[in-house]
């Protein structure tokens, strides 16, 4: 959707959920000496800028990285990452998952990053282009065009903005028809959690061998219609579950 725009949501608790979960799978994958593809279907810009007048507007990242939530000990992969890039970028810098990931990923592993809109895939390109294949081009198109990638091993994150509601019910087929072409592959898909229930045609429509994880929290702001996150994951890394659970605690606290 070309209206939509990260920056005034980065850093949320979603955010939260979505990439301390991302990479913890990312830094167990990449502990094997066997390089990997990492693919991504709505890449955004890669890096926001929390002091910026997007996030005040919103108010989501003072609600979420903003706090001291202890979400992330010292030593997890997310901390080490967000600290290398706060080292590279400035203090209010807070990565998008594709600069999370190059941030975690190893020389020889792979990248490639699908963005439509054209303000967010030139800050893409300027930040990883470099780095990562980048495809100004519907991320559904790219991954269905691109699995099984080569390297065969990886991972695909699946993170659209769901403005429009047929994403909702689109998703769950797309995992199933990743899955067929990319049985080995670990598929991301991410989705909120919403007052109105909009969410149910994904979560009805899920494959049957899928390991779910939901997160609620409080809304960012009065009327604040996203109440939680949730990631919907296949052939998911060996411990996510242990990983997710520590996580979930975190989350409850909040409540």
């Amino acid at each position: 959707m070309l209206s939509y725009q990260h920056a005034y949501h980065a850093g949320n608790l979603a955010d939260l959920h979505k990439h301390v979960l991302l990479a913890w799978m990312l830094d167990y994958m990449t502990a094997k000496p066997k390089p990997l593809t990492y693919m991504e279907t709505h890449a955004g810009r890669g890096l926001y800028d929390l002091s910026g007048a997007e996030a005040a507007r919103t108010g989501e990242a003072a609600a979420g990285i903003g706090r001291d939530h202890d979400f992330a000990p010292a030593a997890h992969p997310f901390s080490r990452a967000l600290a290398r890039i706060r080292a590279d970028h400035g203090a209010g810098a807070y990565p998008g998952s594709p600069l999370l990931a190059a941030t975690l990923l190893r020389p020889d592993d792979r990248m490639r990053l699908a963005e439509l809109h054209p303000r967010e895939e030139a800050a893409l390109r300027a930040l990883l282009g470099r780095r990562a294949t980048i495809e100004k081009r519907d991320g559904v198109e790219m991954a269905k065009g691109a699995v099984p990638p080569d390297p065969a091993r990886g991972l695909c994150l699946i993170d659209p903005s769901y403005e429009v509601k047929a994403e909702f019910a689109a998703m769950p087929a797309l995992l199933r028809a990743l899955h067929r072409r990319w049985p080995v592959g670990v598929l991301v898909l991410w989705y909120p959690l919403l007052t109105t229930g909009a969410e149910a045609p994904l979560t009805d429509s899920l494959p049957d061998k899928v390991f779910l994880h939901e997160v609620r929290f409080p809304p960012a702001r009065e009327g604040h219609r996203m109440i939680g996150s949730g990631l919907a994951v296949i052939n998911p890394p060996f411990g996510l579950a242990d990983e997710a659970a520590r996580l979930a605690a975190r989350f409850a606290a909040l409540a």
